[in-house]
């Protein structure tokens, strides 16, 4: 199927390392010119060389999401941007970027609170708010927020995070609602546990002190047993993320709108 990305440019936030690369790759392998998001000068580089030698279009776009200047640098730098000789148009955001911060029930405060839903959600609706007049003017766009199979099933650890992360799909459906008839679209995807390198890692050390077998087969299944486990019996790869993000961003989704996602294997395990 051709997912009718060529041509397309599209913004990736925290795409520089884990399930946002996996992301960037993809799109680009679409036909997508991709702006590899890092928070840091050079964060994006690596990622940006391994989607050029696969013959794939990407620049590395820079800015600390955490904060309104940072934010102001990214858009500053993609305003900067010359595809093919023209003024970058972001086509696509992929509102990736976010972090798995807090604490407890018993120690968080206010200021954990506050700055988890900064961090997760305050963040993306910058970014999407910088790009969203373009997308209206040309009559086309795509915003993806990415969640977690937490919004549909938090745990009992980090609650400012899951209930942060519970806050996109709320704010998914009150954006396309407003961009109803806009041809711009708006959909969360919630991923489950993902095969991100510091995913690998960790179980890999886990398995190692047991005295477990560590390669991928045996890994995957130490994560379904000790992590989240799922109905499809694997674990998921930033990639698989990124082919299914690719299609939510698709000429071919054109239909799929306000939609929450949940691409977790069944590990939600829930109606609605």
């Amino acid at each position: 199927m051709d997912l009718g990305l060529g041509g397309r440019t599209a913004l990736v936030t925290g795409s520089y390392r884990g399930t946002g690369a996996g992301v960037a790759r993809v799109l680009a392998a679409e036909g997508a010119t991709v702006l590899v998001h890092g928070l840091e000068p050079g964060q994006a580089d690596a990622t940006v060389a391994e989607i050029t030698a696969a013959g794939g279009r990407a620049v590395a776009v820079t800015g600390d999401l955490y904060t309104e200047a940072g934010t102001a640098q990214l858009v500053a730098e993609v305003a900067a941007l010359r595809i093919e000789g023209a003024p970058a148009h972001v086509d696509i955001v992929v509102n990736n970027w976010g972090r798995p911060e807090g604490s407890d029930w018993e120690s968080s405060d206010s200021t954990s609170w506050h700055g988890s839903y900064d961090v997760n959600v305050v963040s993306a609706v910058r970014v999407t708010q910088a790009f969203l007049p373009a997308m209206r003017e040309a009559g086309w766009g795509r915003v993806v927020f990415v969640s977690t199979v937490g919004a549909t099933r938090p745990g009992d650890r980090i609650p400012e995070y899951y209930a942060a992360k519970g806050a996109l799909p709320s704010v998914t459906v009150g954006l396309a609602k407003h961009l109803a008839g806009t041809g711009v679209t708006v959909n969360c995807v919630s991923p489950g546990m993902i095969a991100t390198d510091e995913i690998i890692e960790m179980y890999t050390a886990r398995a190692e002190q047991r005295g477990l077998p560590t390669d991928p087969a045996s890994l995957g299944q130490v994560m379904l047993d000790e992590g989240m486990t799922n109905w499809s019996g694997r674990v998921c790869t930033p990639d698989d993320v990124g082919r299914f993000v690719a299609f939510v961003a698709s000429e071919a989704a054109w239909h799929l709108d306000g939609a929450h996602l949940r691409f977790d294997g069944g590990a939600s395990d829930a109606v609605t």
